[in-house]
């Protein structure tokens, strides 16, 4: 348990930081499963459906909720996924 004043605060701090990161994460995830399933089933509207999901992890990692080469690692997987179901 926290000693002093300043690190009950700053448990508080942490709260708080991390109920607002959760939200923006769970946003992100959400952009990406939707825009790996509008792929997966050919769906006219996956290249929207990936900008949207590329858009949120940008702005999870210029925050530094995710790390900046995590996102980029999603996007490109996302965007390799993209092009192999159109090549086909």
């Amino acid at each position: 348990m926290a000693n002093t004043k300043s690190a009950i605060k700053e448990i508080r701090v942490a709260a708080a930081r991390q109920e607002r990161n959760k939200s923006v994460r769970s946003f992100a995830k959400t952009a990406l499963n939707k825009a790996g399933s509008s792929i997966a089933t050919g769906s006219a509207e996956a290249s929207h459906d990936i900008k949207a999901a590329i858009s949120s992890l940008d702005k999870a990692a210029a925050s530094g909720i995710i790390h900046a080469n995590a996102a980029a690692r999603k996007k490109s997987r996302l965007v390799k996924k993209f092009n192999k179901s159109v090549a086909e």
